[in-house]
C-alpha cells in the first residue's frame, strides 16, 4: 500500500555515492584553479587525524569549511550542475540507487540527509527526485561574502537526528515504518530512529552495531 507518511532517509557520502564527495570536490576545485596549496596541506593532515578518530566528523567539517572564507556563494552555485554530472553522478552506487527507485515506486518520501554542502547536493536532489534535503548551509556575512562557518548546525551525528525529528514532526512521518541508509558510525543516531535501518558498506564500528542489531548490510554493487 502506497503511503506518503513513510520515508526513506539516505546519507550521501559513501552511501548513495561510492566515494566521499569532498574528495571529488577538492579535485574539481583544483582543476578549476580555485584551490590554494596551503589548503591541500591542511586537508592532508586533517584526513590523517580523521581516519585515526582523533577528530570528529563535525570537527573535520568545520575545518574544511574554512576554505570558503571571503568567497562568494554564487561563484560555486554556477558550477554546481557541472560538478554533479561530471564528478558525482558517475559514482552513484548502483545497488543503493535501486533502493531509491524502489522507495519512489512505493510512494515513500525520499529524504537526502548529509553533512555536505547545499549547493552541490541540490542537483543530486533534483536529478533523483528527492522530496527533502537536510544538509549543511554556508554562512554569509553582511558584506555578501562567506564567513567560512556553517549557517546553523553541521548536519552530522546527533544534528542529523535533530533535523530528521523536526521534519518528522512537521510532515507526520511514521518512523516505525520508515527506512534509513548510512555507512558510518556517525549515522547511528539516524539509523536507530527508524524501523528499517540499513548499513551500506559499513565502517568497522557501524558493522559491529549492525551485526549486533541484525540490521541488513548492503554493498554498492
Amino acid at each position: 500500500m502506497k503511503s506518503s507518511n513513510i520515508a526513506a532517509f539516505f546519507d550521501f557520502d559513501s552511501t548513495l555515492i561510492e566515494v566521499e564527495s569532498s574528495r571529488l570536490g577538492l579535485q574539481y576545485l583544483k582543476k578549476k584553479r580555485m584551490f590554494p596549496l596551503w589548503y591541500v596541506i591542511k586537508l592532508a593532515v586533517l584526513n590523517v587525524f580523521y581516519k585515526q578518530d582523533w577528530i570528529s566528523e563535525e570537527q573535520m567539517a568545520r575545518l574544511m569549511l574554512t576554505y570558503y572564507r571571503d568567497k562568494r556563494l554564487v561563484d560555486f552555485e554556477r558550477s554546481a550542475d557541472e560538478f554533479y554530472y561530471t564528478c558525482l553522478q558517475p559514482h552513484l552506487a548502483p545497488k543503493i540507487l535501486e533502493r531509491v527507485l524502489y522507495h519512489k515506486e512505493e510512494g515513500h518520501l525520499l529524504i537526502l540527509v548529509s553533512g555536505s554542502i547545499r549547493y552541490w547536493l541540490k542537483p543530486v536532489m533534483e536529478d533523483l527526485g528527492f522530496n527533502f534535503l537536510l544538509c549543511t548551509d554556508l554562512e554569509e556575512g553582511e558584506d555578501g561574502l562567506l564567513t567560512g562557518r556553517p549557517e546553523g548546525t553541521i548536519c552530522v551525528d546527533t544534528h542529523k537526528r535533530e533535523r530528521i525529528l523536526d521534519l518528522v514532526s512537521r510532515k507526520q512521518i511514521d518512523l516505525r515504518q520508515s527506512y534509513a541508509y548510512g555507512n558510518h558510525q556517525a549515522d547511528i543516531p539516524m539509523l536507530t530512529l527508524v524501523g528499517h535501518p540499513y548499513a551500506v558498506e559499513p565502517s568497522p564500528r557501524l558493522k559491529i552495531t549492525a551485526l549486533q542489531n541484525s540490521w541488513p548490510i548492503l554493498s554498492y554493487r
